[in-house]
C-alpha cells in the first residue's frame, strides 16, 4: 500500500510541476488569404451537326450549346471565327472528304431567326452574357442555303470558339 501513495505523489508531483511550467499566453493573428481571379473556360467541344440530306433545294437548319463557364460578375463575349474553309465570318464553307474538293456553304447566327450573323467583332456580331460561376449555355443556330451543283460527300469545317474576357 505504501508504494501506491507514493506512485501517486509522484505522478501529483509531475503534474504541479508541468503547470507550473506556463507562465503566461501571448496572442497573434494568422492572416488567411485567397485573390480570385477574373476567368472562363469553354466547357464543351460541341458538334453542329445539319444531319442526311439529298437536294439542298431549301434551309438546312440545325443548332447546338457551347457551355461557358466564367467566375461570378464577368462579363464576357464569345466569337466564332470563320472557321478553317470559309474566307470571312459570312462566307464560311464545309469541305468534302472525298477525293476532288468540293464545298456547302454555311451560315452560324445568334438568334433562332436566322438573321443576326456570328462572328468575332466585340460589340458587333459576338454574344455577351455576364458569368454566374456555373455553366452557362448559349445557342448556336446554323443553317445550309439553297445550293446547287453539290455532289454526295460528307462536308466538316472546323470553327474556333473564342471567349473574351
Amino acid at each position: 500500500m505504501r508504494k501506491l501513495i507514493i506512485g501517486v505523489g509522484a505522478a501529483a508531483m509531475v503534474a504541479a510541476l508541468a503547470t507550473a511550467a506556463y507562465a503566461g499566453t501571448a496572442t497573434g493573428t494568422l492572416n488567411v488569404t485567397l485573390t480570385i481571379t477574373a476567368t472562363c473556360t469553354v466547357r464543351n467541344t460541341p458538334t453542329l451537326a445539319f444531319g442526311s440530306v439529298g437536294l439542298l433545294t431549301s434551309n438546312t437548319d440545325a443548332q447546338t450549346d457551347i457551355a461557358v463557364q466564367c467566375t461570378n460578375t464577368t462579363p464576357y463575349d464569345v466569337a466564332l471565327g470563320q472557321g478553317a474553309n470559309g474566307s470571312s465570318v459570312t462566307t464560311r464553307q464545309m469541305l468534302g472528304t472525298g477525293g476532288s474538293p468540293s464545298s456547302v456553304n454555311y451560315s452560324l447566327y445568334r438568334d433562332a431567326a436566322r438573321t443576326q450573323n456570328w462572328g468575332e467583332s466585340i460589340g458587333t456580331d459576338v454574344v455577351h452574357a455576364i458569368g454566374n460561376g456555373s455553366d452557362q449555355n448559349t445557342t448556336v443556330y446554323g443553317r445550309v442555303p439553297t445550293q446547287t451543283s453539290v455532289k454526295p460527300d460528307t462536308y466538316t469545317d472546323t470553327v474556333a470558339i473564342t471567349v473574351t474576357y
